[in-house]
């Protein structure tokens, strides 16, 4: 578990952190989002122990992260954005390098290695200089070094950034398998990528925490109303008859569409999914149903609600 409480840091007038308070449990894949300068590498700096904050305190397991800081590092694998990888080095000796900087023992340093090049899809390139990789295969070696020591914690700042979709696909798979068994923290700025990777995402804005949940959890919150759009073909007067329905306080009706199949919006509380008590009511009505579905807020329009402005 990592445990963040009150957590601020200043850089001269510029409060980066502001009273960041949260948790990620263990085998948690949380996603930090947020625009550009809202405060997500400055939090990952401060977790992982390359920054000391002006106030809070910061958990990693056990460990106080500010005063025992050599401890905690050890416990964290961290792939910062700049990937800080030496261009010149082969794979194969700069992971051997990096072995050694861990100072892993002589009996697991080359397992550790070679199982590090399969878990990170590295068999091809294993031989090469870093500085003939792709961008997407050179992230894969960042992984492969944050990784080596076989920490509990993986701390990835923009994993994704500046590859193309086949890469960031690949990228985003192998995350989700790390995370089945190591407890991670990524942040990012692409909406779809924290979405398709993350159990729970924490949106920061100008240092603060302005939401936290998964995304289906902050969809739901973000409307106080719930929409399900209809077509139906049906003779009386269908408008009126759902109307009736509990819970149900407007409904409004597309007068552009054709007599015989024509469109609904039908407004109710946003805790009630009215779907099958339409459905019932169709069938009962006698109405065929050409469409149903209940209208959910992008993690987009969440995102630029909580932080433009």
């Amino acid at each position: 578990m990592i445990r963040i409480e009150e957590l601020s840091k200043n850089f001269s007038t510029v409060k980066a952190v502001d009273q960041v308070t949260f948790e990620v449990k263990k085998g948690e894949i949380l996603g930090l989002l947020g625009p550009n300068g809202a405060g997500k590498t400055t939090t990952l700096r401060l977790i992982s122990g390359y920054l000391r904050p002006d106030q809070g305190r910061i958990f990693v397991g056990d460990q106080d992260a500010v005063e025992n800081t050599e401890a905690v590092r050890a416990m964290i694998g961290y792939l910062p954005e700049y990937n800080p990888i030496y261009q010149d080095m082969l794979v194969y000796d700069y992971l051997q390098y990096i072995a050694a900087m861990r100072a892993l023992a002589p009996e697991v340093k080359e397992e550790r290695v070679r199982e590090m090049v399969t878990t990170c899809g590295l068999k091809d390139e294993v031989g090469k200089r870093i500085s003939e990789l792709s961008k997407g295969n050179r992230q894969r070696v960042g992984l492969a070094q944050a990784m080596l020591h076989d920490p509990e914690y993986l701390i990835l700042d923009e994993p994704t950034a500046g590859l193309d979709p086949n890469q960031i696909s690949d990228i985003r798979d192998l995350i989700k398998r790390l995370g089945r068994k190591k407890t991670v923290i990524l942040s990012s700025h692409i909406l779809s990528e924290v979405e398709a990777t993350c159990d729970r995402v924490i949106i920061i804005h100008q240092g603060k925490v302005v939401a936290d949940g998964n995304p289906k959890d902050l969809q739901r919150q973000a409307v106080d109303e719930s929409r399900i759009h209809l077509k139906i073909a049906g003779d009386g007067n269908v408008n009126e008859v759902l109307k009736k329905l509990e819970h149900v306080y407007k409904v409004e009706a597309d007068e552009n569409e054709s007599k015989e199949i024509r469109g609904y919006l039908v407004h109710s509380a946003h805790d009630h999914d009215l779907r099958p008590d339409i459905f019932r009511l169709a069938q009962k009505e006698g109405w065929v149903l050409y469409e149903m579905h209940r209208e959910v807020v992008s993690l987009e329009s969440i995102f630029r609600r909580l932080t433009s402005g």
